[in-house]
Parts: C-alpha cells; sequence; structure tokens
C-alpha cells in the first residue's frame, strides 16, 4: 500500500513539474495577459514582482508545488475567478458526457469483439472492423456536425447544443454538477429529459470512438483465448458455444480489457475538446480552448494537471482492480 501511494506521489510530482516548465516555455507572458501589451513599463514589473516572476526558477516551482498541494491554482483571467472554483463548475459536464460515452462504449464494444472473434472471417466479424477503423479514421468534428444536421436540425430527435433548453437554465441547484442526477435529486422530471435530450448525441458521438476501440482490441483477446487448448478441449466436450465464450474464453481476457476501458475512459475526459466545441457543451474541454485562445496560462496549466490527475486514478483504479480479479497480482 505503501509503495502505490508512493508511487502515485512520485507520479503527481512529474506531473506538477512538466506543467510548470510548460508554462515557462511556451510564448505566452502570462504579465502581459494580466495587464494587456499597452501598459507602462512600471506597471508591467510590478505585475511580474507580485506574480512572482522574478525569482529564480527554483524558488517559483516549489512556490507553484505549494500552491497546488493548498488547492490553488492561481486566477483565471478569463473569467476573473480562482481556476480551482472554475474547473469544479465545468468538470462534472465533462464527467457526465464522456460517464456515458464510455458506458455505451463498454455495453456495445464488448459484445462487438466477442461476437466478431468468434466468427472471424464472417460478414459479422468484416462489418464491424469497418465500424472500428471509422471509429480510428472519422473526425470527431465531423461526425459531431453530421450529427447535429441530421438528428437535431432534419429529424429533431435530439436536443440541439448546450447542456439544457435556456428556459431551463439555472432551475436546478447544482448538487453533483451532473444535471441528470441533480434534476433527478430535485424532482425536476422534464428538466431530466430535457438535459438526457441534449447528452444523448454528444455521448453517443463519444461512445461511437470508444466502442470502436473496445471492440477492436476485445476481438484481439478473444482470438488469441480462443486459439488455446482449453478452449478446444472445451469443445470438445459438448459445452455450449454460448458459454464457451463467455465463461471459458471471456474472463481471462478481463484484467488486459480493464486496462483497455480505464485508458478509453482516460481518453474521453481529456480528449472531448472537438465535442465540447462542436456541442457548446460547457465542460473542461470547452474551458481549456477558451483559455488557450486568451493566453490564460494559469487556466490552461489547471486544465491540464486535472486532466494529468484523472489519468493517474483511473491508473491506480485499474491496478486496484487487477488485484481484485486476478489473484496470482496481489
Amino acid at each position: 500500500m505503501l509503495g502505490v501511494l508512493a508511487a502515485v506521489a512520485f507520479t503527481f510530482l512529474g506531473l506538477l513539474a512538466i506543467t510548470f516548465f510548460i508554462g515557462r516555455v511556451v510564448p505566452i507572458d502570462p504579465v502581459l495577459a494580466v495587464v494587456g501589451d499597452r501598459a507602462p513599463r512600471a506597471v508591467y514589473e510590478a505585475a511580474r514582482i507580485e506574480m512572482g516572476l522574478d525569482k529564480p526558477l527554483i524558488v517559483q516551482f516549489f512556490s507553484y508545488v505549494g500552491n497546488v498541494l493548498s488547492g490553488d491554482l492561481g486566477m483565471s483571467v478569463s473569467t476573473g475567478k480562482p481556476v480551482a472554483e472554475d474547473l469544479a463548475r465545468v468538470f462534472p459536464a465533462t464527467l457526465e458526457m464522456a460517464t456515458l460515452g464510455i458506458i455505451i462504449g463498454v455495453l456495445l464494444g464488448v459484445p462487438m469483439g466477442v461476437y466478431a472473434a468468434s466468427r472471424q472471417g464472417s460478414l459479422l466479424d468484416q462489418v464491424i472492423r469497418v465500424v472500428g477503423l471509422l471509429g480510428y479514421s472519422v473526425p470527431a468534428f465531423w461526425l459531431g456536425l453530421v450529427g447535429l444536421a441530421l438528428f437535431y436540425a432534419k429529424l429533431q430527435w435530439v436536443g440541439g447544443p448546450g447542456r439544457l433548453d435556456i428556459f431551463y437554465d439555472g432551475m436546478v441547484d447544482p448538487v453533483t454538477g451532473l444535471i441528470l442526477i441533480d434534476s433527478l435529486l430535485a424532482g425536476e422530471t422534464d428538466i431530466f429529459f430535457n438535459a438526457l435530450s441534449h447528452i444523448a448525441l454528444p455521448a453517443a458521438v463519444l461512445g461511437f470512438f470508444s466502442l470502436a476501440y473496445i471492440a477492436r482490441m476485445t476481438r484481439s483477446f478473444m482470438l488469441d483465448q480462443l486459439a488455446q487448448e482449453y478452449v478446444t478441449t472445451a469443445r470438445v466436450k459438448g459445452v455450449p458455444e454460448r458459454l464457451v465464450l463467455w465463461r471459458h474464453a471471456f474472463r481471462p481476457i478481463l484484467v488486459p480489457l480493464i486496462t483497455v476501458i480505464g485508458l478509453s475512459y482516460a481518453g474521453l475526459l481529456e480528449g472531448s475538446v472537438m465535442i465540447e466545441t462542436v456541442f457548446s457543451w460547457p465542460g473542461i474541454g470547452n474551458y481549456l480552448t477558451t483559455a488557450l485562445l486568451n493566453a490564460d496560462m494559469n487556466a490552461v496549466l489547471g486544465s491540464t494537471l486535472v486532466i494529468g490527475a484523472v489519468f493517474i486514478g483511473i491508473n491506480k483504479i485499474s491496478d486496484v482492480l487487477y488485484r481484485v480479479l486476478d489473484p496470482r497480482a496481489r
């Protein structure tokens, strides 16, 4: 346990070092972002001293580490609020959309991969492989725009951009930050279904990219297991094919499949920038894009730090699940 905590601490320290030095090497002057490019030299120097940028780099780094560990990520130039407060507001929106996306990816991708492997070379296998190829090659922004044009503008099956219609905006108090859960807690079923109609399409787009990766990896893992002798023995004994697939061949791939699902989930959390931009989704991706356009380095570094911490957390959760599912790893 102590080894795991030490590994997490060193990894997080490395993440802090990377984000700090990224903020120092990018061609953006954080002082100018605050005072403007027309500020007098005296004002510029005063702001530079106040921000601690006149100190040696190593002193700035340890100051940065101390501030982060105390929850201080600095002030956002774009919003005028603490970055930590902004991230606490926008991250739940990304978490909600990515969680629905990974659920779609797992529920569809795993069975698709299993049955594609069981019918290798068949028409079903070819179709699933094409779906996986499309998931790797189709641009996210293009698929999002096509989805909006078809399912929102043409067919009107789903809600438009944003998390809610303007009429419902601000009518539910944020308890968890997840609008679907908060609306149910408040007993507002109308708001729940309105939010569901808005999140359905972006979550489905994310789910498509997730299932493409999960289906492809599941198929690969299953092909390896189906070629093993114990599977041939089970078939010779007359074990039903359904049990051969799901009890004998599928169970051994659970451990590597957890890694695939975890990486896919983390990828959805940090890689949804284009989807959030297309759907005007008020999540961390949209926040990060706005911060980059406004040269708001505190917001950029804070967002990067949160995304990196998510990767670390998901990897460690995967390690714990390894030990639960595979006694040999304990």
